[in-house]
């Protein structure tokens, strides 16, 4: 089953009739920066239906439209009503230049903390192999051998361990 989809100014006509929007991303994302309103259904503990209120009609976006395009079945099935896919997502809410809660005290979105930790240990495995010792050169492989291991498992050492940090404390609670 697949959704329609709506540009975001068609979807800003719909949310002031009273449509629920329904934001799939991960809580971490969620917090950092949401449409006004959004509810936070992750689609990671998405189970049966949706909760909408009193609306008939819900709006599914992600950050930029590709997982909730991915999932669009999924999303249709666990609606209840009648069901579009914000098209571009948050993102191009954005650019719509429409209205986006934003709490930069929140922390960076997980997945971005372990982009950013994994490619500079890369990084300076590759400077310290190429200038120090050639031994160094494992420590890029090993991260490399830890993100293919994330992909294909599922299980992310990195990003659990990034979650103990006390900037994330909000996260485990």
């Amino acid at each position: 089953m697949s959704l329609k989809t709506l540009t975001p100014a068609a979807a800003r006509t719909l949310i002031e009739s009273g449509a629920a929007v329904v934001d799939i991303r991960e809580p971490d994302e969620f917090a950092r920066e949401h449409i006004p309103g959004a509810r936070n259904e992750p689609l990671s503990k998405l189970a049966g239906t949706v909760a909408t209120g009193k609306a008939d009609i819900v709006i599914y976006h992600c950050k930029s439209g590709m997982r909730t395009k991915a999932n669009a079945g999924k999303l249709a099935a666990a609606s209840g009503c009648e069901a579009y896919i914000l098209e571009g997502g948050l993102d191009a809410w954005k650019a719509a230049q429409l209205p986006v809660a934003v709490d930069r005290k929140q922390p960076l979105e997980l997945m971005r903390q372990v982009q950013i930790a994994a490619g500079s240990l890369v990084v300076i495995g590759a400077v310290l192999g190429a200038l120090v010792h050639p031994a160094f050169h494992a420590l890029s492989a090993f991260v490399g051998a830890g993100l293919v291991f994330a992909g294909v498992s599922g299980f992310c050492g990195m990003a659990r361990l990034l979650m103990l940090m006390p900037w994330n404390r909000a996260l485990r609670s």
